[in-house]
């Protein structure tokens, strides 16, 4: 039987008793982590979320009843224990940083039992990941978690501290709110009183933030809840979290700064890691011709070199034909894998084709200066002899090529460079790269719509110099836009806003809208725009994903407390789940069975 807390009061946590604390008499409290027996003499470790320390019910210390009660204590039974501090009888433990002291008790009481867990609650279990998302709150009590969550809680403390001593108002903004299709598809919530209408949780808070600075309140920020109906992707999360912010009288410089800052003081404080100030800046177009990706992984080198004018003129007739029909031919340098087996180069080409190649050259140096390749045959030796040089070719080089319209090269030899990296073991949790890009092209075309759409949305500001071509040549105009990346994760990104309202009309007619569907859709913020709208700029970051990084986690779920898994489900809750017909009814909702 579970025993009262009365007269009870926990005086530390495990961890927080250190050998200054010998003779003391403390009170602990949280579970059974291991019992080991000795026969007369019971080693109990008793762990709550700061550590672990060990009881010792030993004859002759402690009364025979105690140590007959101690014996019963199962895994992840919850005791309190009261007793007196001292200094190791035994071995120190190094790596505990209790294991130079124990607890001698005087008093035990099981405030709880416990079943057998269906795994071990300990550090870097190996349990598949379904089993411990069904028993979330054990694997919660995992030291490894319960470090992610409180690093968690420090960051979110540490950003709300910061952005308020730099003038920011921390303001709530709504979760049931109308639904805006352009982007990812909403969550809708059918309303009861409004029968056929519905809301829609937000994907951000962006039109809401752009409001409130209309409305004089200068600097705002919140920690804000953001829902996305998206495809299953492995590390998405249907809600997540963003550190949201927007400011006014401000330009592209003034938001960087107070964000650099802001990242220079979480990863010092949280991690005690240097971030140097100023970040680098690279523009979207050095970004994608240097890495292929728009969030570049700048840990390690192995950048994109273009070759199209090298090898124009071919014969190859992969090279030959990209060229002619307008794409590229680039290449990266695997440094010291020209004696890669073929099967592994086989692996290669697939995994290129995933992200649309429709093959990939190779050519690799042996050590001994002869050459290995699946297209030289089609070229002279004088080209393939510039074709290495342009590459930087060395003896044990592995040179991999793609041929195709830029944004299938780009994304095919940043996925490669990426893969190489993992398979090279160039890639240092313990290393971290910001780096701002910066630039970005307004719109990109879509071929599913058969339109421009807005690269961010469709309130970011055009570069002033491009607006001139935002009729002729809409894919030439680049945005005000930045984001900040972290070792191949983009973080954060933002935007200066648009507040003329001549620019944002033109804006939405570029993407298709009619100026009808663009006040059914947008009123409320066009019509705020007519009474006085400050220029304004903002950012957001992905809070789970900066947390993952700081971690060191493999994915969002690590530092998510009750996360989805990836068809959007909760293994713990079982949601989603069906709801009664009385429910349906009241919503005036029917459920129609597909074929």
């Amino acid at each position: 039987m579970a025993e009262l807390m009365k007269g009870l009061k926990r005086t530390h946590r495990c961890a927080e008793i250190t050998a200054a604390n010998a003779g003391e008499t403390v009170t602990v409290m949280g579970w059974v982590q291991k019992n080991r027996n000795k026969g007369g003499l019971v080693f109990v470790d008793v762990r709550d979320r700061s550590g672990i320390i060990q009881v010792v019910f030993e004859e002759g210390k402690s009364d025979e009843a105690l140590i007959e009660k101690a014996a019963k204590l199962r895994a992840e039974f919850v005791v309190a224990v009261v007793g007196e501090v001292a200094k190791r009888s035994g071995a120190v433990n190094e790596h505990l940083s209790t294991g130079e002291i124990e607890i001698i008790p005087k008093e035990l009481r099981v405030l709880a039992e416990s079943e057998t867990p269906p795994f071990p609650v300990e550090e870097n279990v190996k349990t598949k990941e379904e089993i411990r998302l069904k028993y979330r709150y054990l694997d919660l009590r995992r030291p490894d978690m319960q470090r992610n969550l409180m690093m968690r809680s420090k960051a979110a403390t540490l950003i709300r501290q910061f952005l308020a001593n730099e003038g920011f108002l921390e303001i709530e903004t709504p979760i049931l709110i109308g639904s805006t299709p352009e982007g990812a598809r909403d969550y809708l919530v059918p309303s009861r009183i409004h029968q056929g209408h519905f809301y829609a949780l937000p994907q951000s808070p962006q039109l809401f933030k752009q409001l409130l600075m209309c409305s004089g309140c200068d600097r705002y920020f919140q920690l804000a809840k953001c829902f996305r109906d998206e495809d299953l992707r492995a590390d998405r999360q249907p809600e997540f979290t963003q550190i949201d912010m927007e400011l006014s009288f401000v330009d592209v410089d003034d938001v960087i700064d107070v964000n650099e800052r802001l990242l220079k003081e979480l990863f010092s404080e949280v991690m005690g890691v240097d971030v140097p100030l100023p970040i680098p800046r690279m523009t979207w177009q050095e970004a994608m011709d240097r890495y292929g990706s728009d969030k570049p992984d700048i840990r390690f080198g192995m950048e994109l070199t273009d070759v199209t004018e090298v090898v124009r003129g071919s014969e190859f007739a992969v090279f030959k034909g990209a060229i002619e029909n307008g794409g590229s031919v680039r290449g990266i340098n695997a440094k010291g894998q020209g004696a890669m087996p073929r099967k592994k180069i086989d692996k290669l080409v697939s995994f290129a084709k995933d992200y649309g190649a429709k093959g990939l050259a190779y050519l690799a140096v042996q050590e001994d200066g002869t050459v290995k390749s699946s297209f030289t045959k089609f070229m002279t030796e004088d080209e393939t002899k510039k074709l290495m040089e342009a590459m930087g070719a060395e003896n044990g080089d592995l040179l991999l090529f793609a041929a195709d319209k830029n944004k299938v090269v780009w994304a095919v030899l940043g996925a490669l460079r990426l893969e190489l990296a993992k398979q090279m073991e160039l890639l240092d949790k313990d290393e971290f790269k910001f780096l701002w890009v910066t630039e970005f092209p307004l719109l990109e075309w879509s071929d599913e719509e058969n339109r421009f759409m807005a690269m961010h949305h469709p309130f970011t500001m055009p570069m002033e110099e491009d607006i001139q071509y935002i009729d002729s040549d809409p894919g030439r105009v680049r945005a005000k836009a930045y984001d900040i990346v972290l070792n191949g994760n983009e973080i954060g990104g933002g935007s200066v806003r648009i507040f003329d309202p001549d620019i944002q009309n033109k804006m939405f007619e570029v993407l298709g809208f009619t100026p009808e569907q663009a006040k059914e859709q947008f009123g409320f913020l066009l019509t705020a725009f007519k009474y006085g709208v400050p220029p304004h700029a903002g950012l957001a970051y992905g809070l789970d994903r900066i947390i993952m990084l700081m971690a060191k986690a493999d994915s969002i779920r690590d530092v998510i407390a009750f996360p989805k898994i990836k068809d959007a489900s909760d293994l713990m809750t079982e949601a989603p789940t069906t709801v009664d017909a009385k429910q349906l009814e009241e919503l005036g909702l029917e459920i129609v069975a597909k074929e």
